[in-house]
């Protein structure tokens, strides 16, 4: 059976359940991780890419072996004690106890539960020597999945052990790491984390290059070093200690080791950051100032900068703070601006971060090209985010955006531009983002004169030029002339908008430019669907025809090619991703399989279903993954479609003429009155049972025949819909086994994939008309009455109403 992506994920998060309630999210992550790293290197072990060594005796294997003993956590605990004790990672992935019956219970308990979580490892989707293709990193994402889900049930103050991936993407990007051409240059983060951010910014690089981390927490550190294992990174360098106060990485003598590229997400405004610290230990960090005392971003940047080599680069995030305060840090920002060290300033949107929701920036640092009196390029990115629960997330759209315009230093105005040095100088080195780029929306300003005399403001109309330039004779058909110079009278009426902006033949020729450059991507990406075969990677299937929608969308008339592609990345992560996966994982073949559905089973012994299921059979509901059904009924079976839909249409319509005679004829006093049942309703056994009955009157007894017949034919109908549905079922689970590779690549790729592409660009064409619609039907319902008609119109009114007060009689 097939394998997808989400299943993974899904039991990987089962795992968690069985640990909710016991304790902390922050400390479940320690057993789940644990509990993952033990099965990756089991799955891994004598494989000629395995890193670690596998003790007899001391594999997954074995902890399945401890399923229902009484000593299974001790058990565990064995295990993964000598896995570390053989490969030197005492202290790193022996930190977790599962013997303890305070975290697990007493007794058969903990037995329960850790042989729960043993069992949902051992889930053949959790099969790592399978599923882990080069180029796709199974387990790096299935972790990543984990860290990110661990940070939001951890909560404010215990989500700083993860920087967002989405995050840690742009931080890669823009840090420089992909110019490194040699394994002998080197990438550093000194406040890692659980190593996220860190693994990113490495696999940018065009050559696998040495990794060195600081992490101060000692458990966190444990999860970058099974991180880094995982990713196979085994030989990354993780310390643990305090960046600031001792320093781990040091040069022989005694001076701090300077890094290629340096990466990172250090604490926000660290109020204890001199904790430790001794002349002896400054290394020369803080030769411009020190920072102040109860805030520690600058001490971070300082040292970042420091452990940079004289040709490196790099990249930190901060909060906004560190841009415009003063005093100490504005000292110490005119200092750093004045070496040329900060190449670029990136506006994060808020509440992205797990440890705070303050609004932070991408630092991007360059020592490799500083120079005195260089100007910044800077981004506002705070509005490109979607929410997500209760934290906002950078989408596709928005990463790519950044990564573009920063490496090709693009000015877009309200979003991006190269700031000059002086500049920056004459606002006192303040680096506040909003001093040199307005991202603000235009106020929409009320036109006093229109209210008054009528007619719509042409800069208002003006506003609208990019649409106009699409659809040019749109706007004539819209808005006339008006006799005072600077208006324009709305030729159509609020209600009629919508419908002449759509039959406008501009708005027909919009459209067909929008499908044309869409035919072109399709044309060109298909052979490439068609193509994709067993030992493929997903990520490079999504990634050709990602770039290749972008490129062909960028000269597209109003479609954003950003939006585009964001339209494609939500569709492959919520459907294709998975398919690409089966696919390139078992064969195209593997696309036509059937599973059933998941269950489980109560305590009281009822199976609850966990999913829906796609075609039921003999109460069993069966799922396809990749080909739901609906797909085979409209290419291969559409007269057995058609004769159910007109069996269920026949049954629906002749159940509306029951209702309808029960409306009628049922309340009191009618005919029917006496067959209504308790509930109200007309049923088929009342009328039978009251038809038998001598001495009803001829007018009831006819209406009462109408409905038997109608019962009758609805009954008729029903059962003629059953079978119509039974022979298309049959039909259909025949069809399943029978597919050819050929019919196969017709649903998937044809009937599927492009068909719903295909809708999403056609929705993303709707949603910019209807920006049009809503804001002419704006202008049309705000000036189309002037002040002295509406106060015509009330005085109307007030007439009206003296009127029908004098007629009643009462007085004025």
């Amino acid at each position: 059976m097939a394998i997808k992506k989400s299943d993974i994920y899904r039991s990987l998060w089962e795992s968690c359940d069985q640990l909710r309630g016991g304790m902390d999210a922050s400390l479940y992550k320690d057993y789940i991780l644990t509990l993952l790293f033990v099965k990756y290197v089991s799955d891994r072990a004598g494989q000629p890419d395995a890193l670690i060594d596998v003790p007899d005796g001391a594999s997954f294997d074995d902890m399945k072996a401890l399923r229902g003993s009484k000593n299974i956590g001790e058990g565990m605990d064995v295990i993964i004690a000598r896995i570390a004790e053989a490969n030197d990672l005492s202290g790193v992935i022996d930190r977790a106890f599962f013997n303890d019956a305070e975290k697990f219970g007493r007794g058969q308990k903990m037995v329960s539960t850790l042989t729960a979580l043993i069992n949902i490892f051992s889930r053949e989707e959790l099969n790592f020597s399978k599923n882990r293709a080069d180029g796709d990193d199974i387990l790096g994402d299935a972790y990543e999945y984990l860290m990110r889900n661990f940070a939001t049930e951890a909560g404010k103050s215990k989500g700083q052990f993860y920087t967002p991936a989405e995050v840690s993407r742009v931080m890669a990007a823009v840090a420089g790491v992909s110019r490194a051409d040699s394994p002998r240059q080197t990438v550093y983060d000194p406040t890692c984390g659980s190593g996220s951010l860190l693994l990113k910014a490495a696999e940018t690089a065009r050559v696998p290059i040495s990794i060195f981390g600081q992490e101060m927490d000692i458990a966190t550190r444990g999860l970058a070093r099974m991180n880094m294992i995982m990713h196979n990174r085994a030989t990354a360098e993780i310390a643990q200690g305090d960046v600031i106060a001792e320093p781990h990485f040091l040069t022989n003598d005694h001076a701090l080791q300077t890094f290629d590229f340096v990466v990172a997400n250090p604490p926000f405004s660290a109020k204890a950051w001199t904790a430790g610290l001794t002349e002896d230990t400054k290394f020369g960090r803080f030769n411009d100032g020190m920072p102040p005392a109860k805030n520690g971003d600058f001490a971070f940047l300082l040292h970042i900068l420091a452990s940079m080599k004289a040709t490196g680069s790099g990249a930190v995030i901060l909060p906004h703070g560190v841009l415009f305060r003063g005093n100490a840090e504005a000292r110490l920002r005119e200092a750093i601006l004045k070496r040329g060290a900060i190449k670029g300033i990136i506006g994060l949107p808020a509440n992205l971060f797990y440890g705070t929701g303050i609004p932070a920036s991408i630092i991007v640092l360059d020592k490799s090209r500083a120079r005195a009196e260089r100007p910044v390029f800077m981004i506002d990115a705070s509005k490109g985010f979607i929410k997500d629960g209760n934290k906002n997330r950078l989408r596709e759209r928005d990463i790519h955006k950044i990564i573009d315009a920063f490496t090709r230093q693009q000015t877009i105005p309200g979003y991006s531009r190269l700031v000059p040095f002086e500049e920056i100088a004459r606002n006192d080195f303040n680096l506040n983002i909003p001093r040199y780029i307005d991202g603000s929306d235009p106020e929409d300003l009320q036109d006093i004169t229109a209210h008054l005399h009528g007619g719509v403001p042409e800069r208002d109309i003006d506003a609208l030029d990019d649409f106009w330039a699409v659809m040019p004779n749109l706007r004539a058909t819209l808005f006339g002339p008006n006799p005072r110079a600077g208006y324009a009278d709305p030729l159509v009426g609020p209600d009629q908008v919508r419908a002449t902006i759509r039959n406008h033949p501009d708005f027909a020729a919009f459209r067909a430019q929008v499908s044309a450059i869409l035919d072109g991507w399709i044309t060109a990406n298909t052979p490439l669907l068609l193509g994709i075969k067993k030992g493929d990677h997903p990520r490079d299937v999504i990634h050709a025809i990602a770039e290749d929608m972008l490129n062909r969308f960028a000269p597209a008339p109003l479609i954003d090619r950003y939006e585009a592609y964001q339209r494609l990345m939500s569709y492959w992560t919520a459907t294709m991703q998975d398919d690409v996966f089966i696919i390139a994982g078992g064969g195209w073949l593997a696309a036509r399989e059937l599973r059933e559905a998941r269950k489980e089973t109560g305590d009281d012994g009822k199976v609850k279903w966990l999913e829906e299921g796609d075609l039921t059979v003999s109460r069993v509901r069966l799922v396809a993954d990749v080909i739901p059904p609906h797909l085979i009924i409209a290419r291969f079976f559409p007269d057995l479609k058609q004769a159910l839909d007109d069996a269920t249409a026949r049954a629906e319509e002749l159940g509306r003429e029951i209702e309808e005679l029960a409306e009628e004829h049922g309340t009191e006093g009618g005919l029917l009155e006496e067959v209504m049942g308790e509930a109200g309703k007309l049923t088929a056994g009342g009328v039978k049972a009251r038809l038998k009955d001598k001495t009803i009157e001829p007018d009831e007894k006819t209406l009462l025949k109408r409905a038997a017949a109608l019962f009758e034919g609805e009954a008729a109908a029903k059962k003629a819909a059953k079978e119509a549905e039974a022979r298309l079922t049959q039909a259909v689970l025949k069809k399943y086994p029978t597919l050819t590779v050929g019919e196969i690549q017709a649903l998937v790729v044809q009937d599927k994939w492009l068909a719903d592409i295909t809708a999403a660009i056609g929705a993303e064409v709707e949603a910019r008309t209807e920006t049009l619609t809503a804001r002419v039907r704006v202008l049309t319902e705000r000036y189309c009455q002037t002040l002295p008609q509406i106060i015509d119109d009330l005085a109307a009114l007030e007439a009206r109403v003296a009127g029908h007060l004098a007629a009643m009689g009462v007085a004025g």
